[in-house]
């Protein structure tokens, strides 16, 4: 499976009659390819070539006198295969906002809805434009409310563009984007489970805490969050159970229990204690949540915090155990 978008570097001179030769001929014959104008102009005296395929691909080159780079969500024509990859915050100002301004256009002209939330298409623009999974990632903000069940389109894609336009995890955005994955399949619950990560972190914003995801521990895991402020530092990993109506527990009580005991038999045992377990029921419909919310069933783990977001911004949850955050301006506690 690919992975999200990224920059080959090639460290040599390239010469139009070189791109034509070696990058735009062999595309031609293997999948048909065509040269085009790009829409918009890199600066800084970067010349910018764009390559438009009959399948719908589409491929980046931009050069100057000393190096190039690569982008595309194609096949990689041989004369640069053994190419190194760079990150988008790795390359030339320049070359990463000619490459951004592009993909976006062709995004927007592809997928028009997307353009009310830009902050949403610059975030996962990595995955929206990825070789495999372009079309499954749109879809699931398209089609499935990014994950919330009874959500229309513009609720979900409103709620997430909120929060990812405070930047909170710009300077992560290759890591956080690429959990969507790029598959060409849409997978709710995997797709879903990766958004709890998002809602995660805008519970923890909400409450007043700086972020730092992926923290690596001493057992070779990482885990999602450290939450920091002033003197707290806490560990925070994310689970998401299924609706009920998809998984074959007796009822969504069984779903919060049954998820929730996975991750504390894996990751956190091995963890060997500290963090807290959030246990995110976004997924779960208005009746489901109500019987968890009802009940309030253990979770295998302490502490914890079991919650529910909904698009509007309304949260409501419980704790378990003694929870070392303070989450009464994001979270609505009914125990």
């Amino acid at each position: 499976m690919a992975r999200p978008l990224r920059f080959r570097r090639s460290p040599e001179t390239w010469t139009e009659g070189r791109v034509r030769g070696q990058l735009l001929q062999p595309l031609q014959s293997n999948i048909g390819a065509r040269a085009v104008e790009p829409s918009v102009d890199a600066g800084g005296g970067w010349k910018t070539h764009r390559f438009d395929m009959d399948n719908g691909d589409v491929a980046l080159f931009v050069r100057d006198d000393d190096e190039a780079y690569w982008m595309g969500n194609t096949e990689t024509p041989k004369a640069l295969w053994k190419t190194d990859k760079y990150g988008w915050e790795s390359v030339p100002y320049h070359v990463s906002r000619w490459a951004q301004r592009e993909l976006l256009a062709t995004l927007y002209e592809r997928e028009p809805w997307l353009e009310a939330y830009p902050h949403l298409s610059w975030f996962f623009l990595p995955v929206f434009m990825s070789k495999d999974g372009r079309h499954s990632t749109r879809a699931f903000f398209r089609d499935h409310a990014g994950g919330f069940p009874d959500a229309s389109r513009d609720e979900a894609c409103g709620f997430f563009e909120d929060f990812l336009s405070t930047g909170v995890l710009d300077g992560y955005r290759h890591t956080m984007a690429g959990k969507l994955g790029t598959s060409e399949v849409v997978d709710r619950v995997r797709m879903s489970a990766a958004m709890a990560e998002f809602i995660a972190a805008k519970v923890l914003t909400d409450a007043g805490y700086d972020l730092t995801p992926e923290i690596e521990v001493t057992t070779g895991h990482s885990l999602d969050y450290r939450a920091e402020r002033g003197e707290t530092n806490v560990l925070v990993e994310v689970t998401r159970p299924q609706p009920p109506a998809n998984r074959a527990a007796a009822g969504p009580v069984a779903a919060v229990r049954d998820t929730a005991q996975t991750k504390t038999d894996g990751q956190l045992a091995e963890h060997g204690g500290g963090a807290v377990l959030f246990v995110d029921c976004s997924s779960f419909p208005d009746d489901a949540w109500q019987a968890v919310r009802g009940e309030q069933p253990e979770v295998r783990h302490r502490p914890a915090v079991v919650y529910r977001v909904r698009p509007d911004g309304r949260v409501e949850g419980y704790r378990k155990g003694s929870v070392p955050l303070d989450l009464d301006a994001a979270i609505d506690f009914v125990d």
